[in-house]
């Protein structure tokens, strides 16, 4: 995998725009969503990517999403709802925290 396509999926950044946006379609999608659902949407969207090196950073951002949420529903139980997911609500208190400090 390309550097580009690790900084989509894993090391800690400033997402773009793009990233931004295809997160939001993920967890829009999967609210509601259990964990062997979640698990099948990740599945195809790694089908429709192929190749994420050669991806777009939309493309592996909507990955690296469907992967997270469907590792935090593996043990979780009930179906997926951003205003609890932890990781969510990090990233918007920061942004809101960012915003206020400028």
């Amino acid at each position: 995998m390309t550097q580009d396509a690790v900084t989509a999926t894993n090391e800690p950044h400033e997402p773009t725009p793009e990233e931004r946006a295809a997160r939001d379609r993920v967890r829009r999608r999967a609210t509601g969503m259990t964990h062997h659902q979640t698990a099948d949407a990740l599945e195809a969207a790694e089908e429709s990517a192929g190749d994420l090196d050669t991806a777009d950073i939309r493309t592996r951002a909507e990955v690296a999403e469907w992967r997270r949420i469907t590792d935090l529903l593996f043990d979780h139980g009930g179906p997926y709802a951003p205003e609890t997911d932890a990781y969510v609500q990090g990233q918007l208190t920061a942004r809101r925290n960012r915003r206020a400090a400028s």
